[in-house]
């Protein structure tokens, strides 16, 4: 019974928000979000859950709440949260911890918010939120205000078959869905502000990502590793481990610039990128490539270059989760994410130390083929392949490297 798990104790309420909309695939999301939280809450010992149909619970036996907030609203799939006492299906005791809060918080307005989920309860949600309030004024030492609209303080008294939760405010969360729940997708990461940023909204969607960078050494500093390294600790707040795919890229840029010339040479590296990228990912099983590019931001991102990159190259759905953004709005979720000061650390990767001045926004598929057929890439990009460098990076260890 609830009531003999619950009542009198400290917790927290967990709400699913979008997840509450999948139909016949609800539970295996709540779940899925259940894994996650435990993941991230793992370090608090003696927290207990209990998954149910309608909100996860985790009570606290004596964590500090405040200490698992900065956790828990970076939890993808966890539309919001609430610091809850659950307490037996007793006015009485309802009305002396809503006294408790108000004496706590002082606020100069509130109102009370009775959901009765029990209608056999023996008063209804109007005549509780009267009685709670007449109490309050009865006992408060101090001025106090109802404000049906904009409270101070929004009193919320939630009435169960078994137990009543009480709690004031609703902490808001990530929203989306659970990381992994929608499977596994390839992010291609360069260093910059946009793609730790597309990285996170994917993440958000409920995709587990792994990444993949370019690096043309001795042109790049092994520093970008340094730097990629530390975006993703930031990253593995809403994803515990992730793999880094290290592409070694000397050999192939130094041919697309000799057989290219400078105007198609972006076009046809971020043709390569895409190429290794698909069969990379389709090598560990990931079902789609991502980025952070944003719709006519540099020359290889106009509609026309995205049209040229892709064309009879892409052998997996490309996803851009910043499309549509601008970098005003990019930058501003990249300091959100403290993501930002890393990414303009002036360690360069080979897509800015190799950009032509008069790199093409309008390429024609005649002329990258003409391009292509003086060249045969495959030996090369082989090779890359076989040598690529993979690292770990993982909220709970340091970077291990793997040849």
């Amino acid at each position: 019974m609830e009531q003999e798990m619950n009542s009198g104790l400290d917790l927290i309420m967990v709400r699913f928000g979008e997840l509450g909309t999948k139909g016949k695939n609800e539970k295996d999301f709540i779940r899925a979000l259940g894994r996650n939280i435990k993941e991230v809450l793992k370090d608090f010992k003696t927290l207990k859950y209990q998954i149910a149909h309608d909100h996860i619970y985790i009570y606290l036996n004596q964590e500090n709440f405040d200490d698992i907030v900065p956790y828990l609203t970076r939890v993808p799939g966890l539309s919001s949260f609430s610091h809850c006492i659950a307490l037996p299906r007793d006015i009485e005791a309802v009305k002396k911890k809503a006294l408790e809060i108000v004496n706590k918080v002082r606020p100069k307005t509130f109102k009370v918010i009775t959901k009765r989920a029990d209608k056999l309860f023996y008063m209804n949600s109007d005549t509780v939120n009267r009685e709670v309030a007449k109490y309050i004024f009865e006992n408060y030492k101090g001025e106090l205000k109802v404000d049906v609209h904009e409270p101070e303080l929004p009193l919320h008294i939630a009435i169960r078959q078994d137990v009543i939760y009480v709690y004031d405010a609703k902490i808001e969360g990530c929203g989306g869905y659970p990381v992994g729940i929608a499977g596994k997708g390839l992010m291609l990461l360069s260093g910059g502000i946009d793609s730790p940023v597309a990285s996170y909204l994917m993440m958000k969607r409920g995709v587990k990502l792994e990444f993949i960078h370019f690096a043309a050494p001795p042109y790049t500093s092994e520093k970008v590793i340094v730097k990629l390294h530390d975006i993703l600790r930031k990253l593995n707040i809403y994803q515990p481990d992730f793999k880094l795919y290290i592409v070694p890229f000397t050999d192939i840029q130094k041919k697309i610039y000799e057989v290219a010339g400078t105007s198609y040479a972006i076009t046809i590296m971020r043709r390569m990128f895409i190429k290794i990228a698909s069969k990379v990912a389709k090598g560990h099983n990931d079902l789609v490539l991502c980025n952070g590019e944003s719709i006519g931001q540099v020359a290889s991102q106009t509609l026309k270059s995205m049209n040229a990159i892709e064309h009879d190259n892409a052998y997996l759905p490309i996803i851009r989760p910043l499309a549509t953004y601008d970098k005003t709005e990019i930058i501003a979720l990249a300091k959100k994410l403290d993501t930002y000061d890393i990414s303009i650390r002036p360690y360069e990767d080979c897509c800015t130390i190799f950009a032509p001045k008069d790199p093409t926004t309008a390429p024609h598929y005649d002329k990258i083929e003409e391009i292509e057929s003086k060249f045969d890439f495959n030996p090369l990009i082989d090779e890359a392949i076989a040598n690529i460098r993979v690292m770990h990076v993982s909220k709970d260890e340091d970077e291990k490297d793997e040849f």
